[in-house]
């Protein structure tokens, strides 16, 4: 049915029930509320007017008036507002809850919506992260009209008002240019479709008073359009053709989609600070304002700047003076949920935002350290609503769904696939309540979450859900802040973590902001080892205290969870699935508690020297496994994966891809390496109490290689020699797996350059090419690769160190060698970045 067809159905139905009285000129929305009233209404209905009078309330507000005997009457202060006053009617009337005489209500938060990922769990052949067109092939949710109704209509309910759809480059699905006819990257049928679907999903949301969002990065290129003209998809830097073609996508996208929102992620690909600034004053908003003129739109449409990967602080100033009408929007705690008390660089970055007098939107993304549970701990989200606009100044809530990157099925195994919004119900519920309204008193939430839990299970079982849900909740946030690498997308929190990785974090290229930003202080292992071993006092949050707290909210979310379980009346199949959460959760606990237990112990040998805190390691770390064990028992008939993205851009534990296929995204594959961990271990303690049988470390087999750069000479990596062309610093330590190599002798002064020398070579097989990265802070020094701000850093490896303080000099500071794999053929050398580093070989994979 079209949408005028459809407006004049509900327009003749309303008027055929005169219980309900419209304004004259009702928009789409103020229709849709009535008749979602009037589905609500008994046979004996009461006589009922709705009126929009602007000023009433505040924007979205409405009031309901019911004198007794009268006309019940519903203001809204706009269109949304009457929406959500029809929606508030229609649910007391089927509750059969009595009507104050009157009740008004009105939101905190300005912007209010979950998101919806056109990304997949794997890359696309012959593509990169976040490319990927829209096609009925990948994504067929997106073409289907009915499922669309029912998540549009949950999300009415929630009082949700913006609706984010992500994806690198979708102008090239929903968009042609005349003069980029090459760029298209749907076939002409599939195009057809997309325009018309975008269009009736845009009119959707709007009736629903939903805002449409579509959000996009820099600086991603059609597929088609980069082959024929010899580019890069994904492009670190300025270029002419890629400006002119995505400023007229952009001008074409909004004079076609005159209703819908565009949210710009200038990071990610395009790396300059400088660059970043000028792509976003040059390019996109010049192509939203060719889109206005094309359009004849007087009002400039609301654009949303994502702060990630750029400064915002150095952006925004400049956009505003091309720009007035921007929004900002920045990840609350990173990419999982870790903590209600946000501090540090973070905060300062959000309280920037907010202050420029915006409307500032924090980012509840990934959840990387929640997957693949259930999680409906309300507590913990009504404080984090609470921390974002108290302590962060955000008027706007951007949620993401538990499992992202397989939109719209969850991960369980299940003979019908489970739909997120309903096995997540209480996730997206939650979030939503604390964004209408975060001040709600303790006793009234208890009763409204046990209610609401009744209606799902039993009203017996109810409480004891709810104590479950609040307990469990509290584990995950508190594991990953203490004890993880990151709280980034690259981490997967509930495949444990290598005993290597709690003893040497920064092997594995900790991310700090996870414990000086999205954590309360405290202290993190190795750090309470030192401690410990020097005497000093403690401060803060320790592992110690974290896995008092850890183990105790387990136990009382198992405990809870199985008080429920005689009590349950209805649902049982999915009370089954939650208690079995609750059980994973538990033991994933345990596995931590016991394995950090273990790490403690090996870093205190560091200090005491003695044999039986190795011993206690292995006993505390045989523990973690058993708990593991458990853990897989738990999940290997109920979840597909551990993760949503698959890729390798997953790292911690291990890489989530290898070889292009998807890899370590389950507990059973983790299982064994956790057994040979231990194993290992074992052997290591027999070798530590015989210390005649040493271990060596034999040196890289160096690969056959040519050099095609003109003048480049090569040294020897050994004692004594240098490492640059223009230094006198000479090698005074040496890691002996590099004894030998041949190294390439670079300009110290040209690695800092703007402009450095490129470096190009030629191999018959595969190689690794060692990067060694100082360790030292500031400009001119070059960076690892991080994927915390670059998700295609990790191409060709390197993102962890293969070897740390392996070379260290007389008067430079040491390095930490990272390993980048190439495939057999010619290239060129690409280390980003700028700043110093150096190349100690080329060595076999």
């Amino acid at each position: 049915m079209s949408f005028r067809l459809l407006a004049a159905f509900l327009l003749s139905a309303l008027a055929a029930h005169a219980a309900i009285e419209l304004p004259a000129q009702a928009s789409p929305r103020v229709r849709y509320g009535a008749a979602r009233l009037e589905k609500a209404l008994g046979a004996a209905a009461p006589r009922i007017a709705v009126r929009v009078v602007p000023g009433s309330a505040q924007p979205e507000g409405f009031t309901i008036t019911a004198p007794p005997g009268g006309t019940i009457t519903v203001t809204g202060a706009d269109d949304s507002g009457a929406l959500y006053g029809c929606l508030e009617l229609a649910a007391r009337l089927q509750a059969g809850q009595p009507l104050p005489p009157r009740l008004a209500d009105a939101p905190q938060f300005l912007l209010r919506g979950p998101c919806i990922g056109m990304q997949k769990t794997y890359l696309l052949p012959g593509r990169k992260v976040y490319e990927y067109p829209y096609t009925p092939e990948e994504f067929p949710f997106f073409y289907d009209q009915a499922t669309w109704t029912e998540y549009l209509d949950t999300l009415a309910d929630l009082r949700m008002n913006t609706l984010y759809l992500w994806n690198g480059h979708p102008f090239a699905s929903l968009v042609k240019l005349p003069d980029y006819p090459e760029a298209l990257e749907v076939t002409p049928e599939t195009f057809a479709r997309n325009v018309a679907m975008f269009r009736w999903l845009a009119a959707e949301c709007d009736r629903r008073g939903i805002w449409l969002v579509q959000q996009f990065y820099s600086i991603l290129i059609s597929k088609p359009l980069a082959e024929k003209h010899g580019l890069s998809t994904q492009l670190h830097a300025w270029n002419d053709l890629a400006a002119d073609y995505t400023r007229k996508s952009i001008a074409a996208f909004v004079r076609e989609y005159p209703n819908v929102g565009l949210m710009p992620c200038l990071g990610e690909a395009l790396q300059e600070q400088a660059t970043q600034t000028r792509w976003m004053t040059e390019v996109i908003l010049p192509g939203v304002k060719d889109g206005m003129a094309a359009a004849g739109l007087t009002h400039e449409p609301p654009v949303i700047m994502r702060t990630h990967a750029t400064d915002a602080t150095k952006v925004m100033p400049e956009a505003l003076k091309v720009y007035r009408n921007l929004y900002t929007e920045a990840k609350f705690n990173g990419e999982s949920l870790t903590t209600w008390e946000p501090r540090g660089v973070r905060q300062q970055l959000h309280l920037a935002m907010s202050r420029l007098g915006s409307t500032h939107i924090a980012n509840v993304h990934i959840l990387a350290n929640l997957e693949p549970f259930r999680y409906g701990d309300v507590e913990f989200i009504q404080k984090s609503v609470v921390a974002m606009r108290d302590r962060l100044g955000a008027r706007g809530l951007h949620l993401y769904p538990l499992f992202y990157w397989d939109w719209p099925v969850s991960p369980d195994i299940a003979p019908t696939p489970l739909r997120q919004w309903e096995r997540d119900w209480i996730w997206f519920a939650a979030w939503a309540r604390y964004a209408w309204n975060p001040d709600r008193p303790a006793d009234g939430e208890r009763a409204y979450w046990t209610a609401r839990l009744a209606e799902h299970y039993g009203a017996a079982a109810a409480p004891h859900i709810l104590d479950a849900y609040n307990a469990a909740g509290e584990c995950a946030p508190r594991i990953l802040r203490r004890y993880g690498i990151t709280e980034g997308n690259r981490q997967t929190m509930s495949l444990g973590m290598t005993l290597d990785q709690l003893v040497r974090p920064e092997k594995y290229r900790e991310f700090p902001e996870l414990w000086e930003s999205q954590s309360p202080p405290g202290e993190r292992l190795k750090e309470f080892a030192e401690r410990e071993a020097k005497g000093l006092p403690h401060e803060g949050e320790t592992p110690p205290s974290i896995n008092a707290e850890v183990l105790a909210f387990a136990a009382r979310a198992v405990a809870a969870i199985d008080a429920a379980a005689p009590l349950v009346t209805r649902n049982r199949e999915e009370f089954a699935r939650l208690r079995n959460d609750v059980r994973a959760i538990d033991a994933m606990s345990q596995f931590y508690v016991a394995k950090t237990r273990a790490a403690l112990a090996v870093l205190r040998y560091g200090y005491s020297r003695k044999i039986d805190d190795m011993r206690a390691a292995q006993d505390r770390l045989g523990e973690s496994v058993g708990y593991f064990r458990q853990l897989t028992a738990l999940t290997k008939d109920s979840y597909q994966a551990a993760n949503s993205m698959q890729t390798a851009q997953r790292r911690i534990p291990l890489p989530g891809g290898v070889g292009g296929k998807a890899a370590n995204y389950h507990w059973t594959q983790l299982l064994p390496v956790y057994e040979k961990e231990l194993a290992d271990f074992r052997a290591q303690v027999v070798a530590l109490s015989h210390p005649a049988a040493g271990r060596t470390h034999a040196p890289f087999a160096a690969a056959d290689f040519k050099l095609l750069t003109p003048g480049l000479e090569t040294f020897t990596a050994q004692l004594g020699n240098t490492a640059f062309s223009d230094s006198d610093a000479v090698i005074t330590s040496l890691a002996p797996e590099l004894e030998g190599l041949q190294g390439l002798k670079l300009s110290l002064a040209a690695t800092r350059s703007d402009a450095p020398r490129k470096i190009q070579f030629s191999c018959a097989q595969p190689v690794r090419v060692l990067v060694g990265y100082f360790q030292a802070t500031g400009p001119a020094w070059r960076k690892p690769p991080e994927l915390e701000t670059d998700a295609t850093a990790g191409e060709r490896g390197g993102v962890e160190a293969l070897l740390t303080r392996a070379v260290e000099f007389d008067s430079l500071p040491p390095l930490n060698i990272h390993a980048f794999d190439y495939p057999a053929g010619t290239h060129t050398l690409d280390v980003r970045g700028t700043g110093a580093f150096a190349i100690l070989g080329i060595v076999q994979p």
